[in-house]
């Protein structure tokens, strides 16, 4: 019905502001060209300099042919048709000790339905295995009270109002920025001291200076932000270096010291490829240094999205709250319980990344032949893809050290930057738009990630197969 005061149309200014703010790189805009690429491709085979698109924007192992783990995906199936355990052609087909692993999940769900709802936090006895895990890896005790079962959300509950301030790494994982914008927070850039500018050595590895830690905190409250949290992503994303131990015990006496939260992103602890490095939870950095839940709040995250499993659309992973107080707890379980629960096929592979098979099972030969070949293949991938990016004029890239990224830098002539400018592009981003166009290849630019300003850059998975990362 017409009405002189009818509802205005929805439009994008009448939306929320904080979703406008809010944007995500890795899915951006380069993603938007190549998949109209690819339905030219399949339209129009040969219209394109090209025959396939190689999406390299995004760690998602198992769509570049990465294989998934045979006794994860036995346990999953089973799980989910639980009336074929009973049947003679099931043993044949599955394993002795997967068919094991089932009987003991299902008694552990209500009604043995994995399509019903669970604990907001998580099914009970998949947060016990979780919790013996995390306890044999890092020696220290786990409580499976403290374990959230997710599907990747963050701890919200830290922001308050645009005066709240979450340091996070430059460069940086825009799932961070994003989230932090949607929720009305304000990102403070952390950035490294290096002759007369402030960002990440990329000239040491990417190191982390706490002396300017300090620094930057000391600018972010005379600016008159709350600064709630510090955010580290050890092995890094999109830079791929590991942490040294030293440096993580030097993070964690600084977030004491100050009262920071301390966010450890940890999801790529399966993922390190250089014999000199290994992965130290900061929970186990932390309890080593003698600090207990009383003396400092720390979040641990972790994923099955990656790693050697590569379950990414499983959509399954972990958060190890320590350090609240039981009315914070609460808070985060409420903000939980708003989704009801966490998908639970999710929930059971984080059991599985948690408590593979053991010496004697019958998987456990075949299961750590897939994970040493699918971690082996990764190490190889990392090394080839950062000498050829070495090679190539006007390209430089760091070490891979974990993870499944390299970031390298590129140095562009002023001709493309004016260009780029023109189309009021990034350079980088222009410079990724020719490569795709040119090659098929997807890549995210550095500008999307927060870099150096003047400097250019790009962020490559290693994950395409092995006979395909030469051309």
């Amino acid at each position: 019905m017409a009405s002189g005061n009818s509802t205005p149309h929805l439009t994008v200014e009448s939306l929320n502001p904080k979703v406008l703010k809010c944007e995500y790189a890795v899915r951006g805009e380069i993603v938007s060209l190549a998949q109209k690429l690819q339905q030219d491709l399949q339209a129009n085979p040969g219209s394109h300099p090209f025959e396939e698109i190689l999406y390299c924007n995004i760690g998602n192992p198992q769509s570049l042919g990465q294989q998934p783990i045979t006794f994860f995906r036995e346990v999953l199936a089973l799980c989910d048709h639980p009336n074929i355990l009973d049947k003679s052609e099931t043993h044949g087909l599955f394993s002795a000790d997967s068919i094991e692993r089932v009987w003991q999940i299902l008694d552990q769900i209500p009604g043995r339905a994995t399509g019903a709802y669970s604990h907001s936090q998580g099914i009970k006895g998949l947060r016990d295995t979780i919790a013996a895990g995390i306890e044999a890896r890092d020696g220290f005790p786990a409580d499976p009270n403290d374990i959230f079962l997710t599907d990747g959300a963050s701890p919200a509950v830290l922001i308050r109002s645009e005066n709240d301030g979450i340091f996070c790494p430059i460069p940086q994982y825009p799932l961070y920025s994003a989230s932090i914008a949607l929720h009305g927070g304000t990102l403070q850039h952390i950035m490294i001291f290096s002759g007369s500018l402030y960002y990440l050595d990329e000239a040491t590895g990417w190191g982390l200076e706490i002396s300017e830690l300090k620094k930057q905190l000391e600018t972010a409250r005379q600016k008159g932000i709350t600064v709630r949290a510090l955010v580290v992503i050890n092995p890094g994303n999109p830079t791929g270096q590991v942490l040294a131990e030293e440096n993580q015990r030097d993070i964690v006496e600084f977030c004491k010291k100050e009262g920071l939260v301390l966010l450890a992103d940890e999801v790529y602890q399966e993922n390190i490829y250089v014999p000199e490095k290994q992965f130290h939870s900061f929970k186990k950095v932390s309890r080593s240094m003698g600090y207990g839940d009383k003396d400092i709040p720390l979040v641990s995250f972790q994923s099955v999205s990656k790693g050697y499993y590569g379950e990414c659309g499983k959509r399954g992973g972990y958060m190890e709250v320590t350090g609240f107080s039981p009315e914070v707890r609460e808070q985060i379980y409420k903000v939980a319980s708003v989704n009801l629960c966490s998908n639970i096929s999710g929930q059971i592979l984080a059991s599985l990344v948690m408590s593979p098979p053991n010496v004697g099972d019958e998987s456990y030969e075949s299961y750590f032949a897939e994970k040493d070949g699918i971690v082996q293949s990764l190490a190889r991938l990392a090394k080839t893809l950062e000498d050829g990016l070495n090679n190539l004029e006007g390209v430089t890239c760091n070490k891979a050290e974990g993870a499944m990224y390299l970031f390298p830098r590129i140095r562009l002539p002023n001709k493309a930057i004016k260009e780029a400018e023109s189309l009021k592009k990034a350079p980088d981003a222009y410079y990724a738009t020719r490569l795709l166009n040119a090659t098929g290849i997807v890549v995210v630019p550095g500008s999307g990630f927060g870099q150096v300003p003047g400097t250019w850059h790009f962020r490559c998975t290693i994950l395409p197969q092995e006979e395909k990362i030469p051309a």
